[in-house]
């Protein structure tokens, strides 16, 4: 008898052991929080939860809502504390769905494409559910550039791209040779403003590094981003467009496909360092180098901004072929090296701009592989204004006045190129032809001029022609206006 009640005792144990797996193993996953931004364009809404789960997104019309339903799941916090301000949601409330599980809905006041995805635990954050709503039609920017100028602009970077283009021989074409061109009178100038988009890194749900002092990156450049665009549009010839105007995620291709977008003469991604370290501190400026970094440094932080894509759920691998057939292959290499040239020699006066103002972490442009900078027909940096893991930079990117100072160094460096090497459809070259110019006529240069046949045209000495026209050499850009003295 005393074997038997022993064998007894073992299956109830073993079954209670069953019970007890099976009941961990059903267990409902839990809404610790959710948390929401909103952008010009989309509502990122996140679920931060226990444990996986599966979700069921679908809309419902008359009236408009949407409907999230996650399997074996229980909410323990309270929705109505979300900021639905500025975005398409007006009211949320939850409830246990019929035959088990939480159902989530979505009051709208618009029309929306949602989309979902979940993500595994990272060094941030635990099992998450995200829940974007895109607005259909809408832009990211929250200004953009005015069509006109838009337009302008297009049309002076096919012209651009033109030129590129005639820069390399066809091994079947005939040798070039200069026909007569019939002479064109210039027309008006555009006199446009330069575009510079000024990009805020991280953002929502990526809040960057974090200082000591619980700063987080994410404000701080902001903040930053917010004052340089001030200084550029109240310069006359500048326009800034704001990548991320809010506390809102974008992804880094996102970022530049924005800044191609809005016709961007220049691109600029304004970031704050962090180390493992306390001590590092001081301002760095880096370009993109197509071979690698040109320090472990500039590698390991190149890893770590290209990292945040991983965090906002956006696949980090790096393409570049996302631009038309004309940027391929020798193209491709002609003007990223052009881009390059520029992004060098405008991160050099942003340096020496910034070194008036704070502590140089590097004493000279470094480059890396920053997926950011990747657009090869913008010129591009990525700035990090300072160490926020050093608590006394910490304390000075928080301060108003230090703020301020570093914006106006940035601009100084990027206005100090523009008005030296001005676009030429800018006002800033219109201004800069007028206040030298000699008499004589215009000329703006079309497609398949050469130097040698608009002098002949105009019945100049070439050399005269380059002297007017400060020339060192006989290259000459599209859309170019030329002086032409009296003979």
């Amino acid at each position: 008898m005393e074997m038997k009640g022993t064998v007894a005792r073992v299956y109830r144990l073993i079954a209670a052991s069953f019970i007890a797996l099976v009941a961990v193993n059903v267990q409902a996953a839990t809404v610790e929080s959710m948390r929401l931004w909103a952008a010009p364009d989309h509502a990122r809404l996140v679920f931060d939860l226990s444990a996986a789960a599966s979700a069921n997104v679908f809309s419902l019309d008359n009236p408009a809502r949407l409907v999230i339903d996650l399997d074996d799941t229980e909410m323990d916090t309270d929705p109505s504390t979300l900021p639905l301000q500025d975005s398409a949601i007006t009211s949320v409330r939850s409830g246990v769905r019929d035959g088990g599980g939480l159902r989530v809905v979505l009051e709208l006041s618009r029309d929306i494409e949602p989309r979902h995805f979940t993500l595994p635990p990272n060094d941030q954050y635990g099992h998450r559910l995200v829940v974007d709503l895109e607005y259909p039609g809408e832009s990211a920017v929250e200004n953009p550039i005015d069509p006109i100028e838009a337009m302008i602009r297009e049309q002076e970077i096919q012209s651009q791209r033109a030129s590129v283009q005639s820069q390399v021989p066809s091994a079947a074409a005939p040798p070039a040779t200069e026909e007569p061109v019939e002479v064109q009178e210039a027309k008006p100038h555009p006199r446009r403003d330069v575009i510079i988009a000024i990009d805020p890194g991280h953002g929502g749900e990526d809040p960057g590094a974090i200082g000591p002092g619980g700063t987080r990156e994410k404000d701080v450049v902001l903040e930053i981003s917010r004052r340089l665009a001030a200084e550029v549009n109240n310069t006359e010839g500048f326009k800034a467009v704001l990548i991320r105007d809010g506390d809102y995620y974008l992804g880094l291709r996102q970022r530049t496909a924005l800044a191609r977008e809005q016709k961007a003469d220049f691109f600029v991604s304004i970031h704050a360092d962090a180390f493992t370290s306390p001590r590092p501190q001081g301002s760095s400026v880096y370009a993109l180098s197509q071979r690698g970094a040109t320090s472990e440094t500039a590698q390991w932080l190149a890893d770590s901004e290209n990292r945040s894509d991983l965090i906002g759920g956006v696949d980090g691998n790096l393409s570049l072929r996302d631009k038309d057939q004309v940027l391929r292959g020798v193209l491709l290499d002609l003007t990223m090296t052009a881009t390059l040239n520029d992004s060098l020699s405008i991160g050099g006066q942003v340096l020496e701009q910034l070194g008036r103002v704070n502590q140089l972490h590097k004493s000279r442009v470094e480059q890396a592989g920053f997926m950011v900078l990747k657009s090869p027909d913008i010129p591009s940096l990525l700035i990090e204004v300072g160490f926020i893991s050093n608590p006394d930079e910490e304390r000075r990117l928080r301060d108003p006045v230090h703020q301020e100072g570093l914006s106006r160094a940035i601009f100084s460096g990027l206005r100090e190129h523009f008005e030296r090497y001005p676009p030429p459809a800018s006002l800033l070259a219109w201004q800069r032809d007028n206040q030298r110019r000699p008499s004589g006529n215009e000329y703006r240069i079309q497609s398949g001029d050469t130097l040698s046949a608009i002098a002949v045209r105009h019945g100049v000495p070439v050399n005269q022609l380059k002297q007017a026209n400060d020339l060192n050499g006989d290259v000459i850009r599209v859309g170019q206006v030329l002086r032409i003295p009296s003979s």
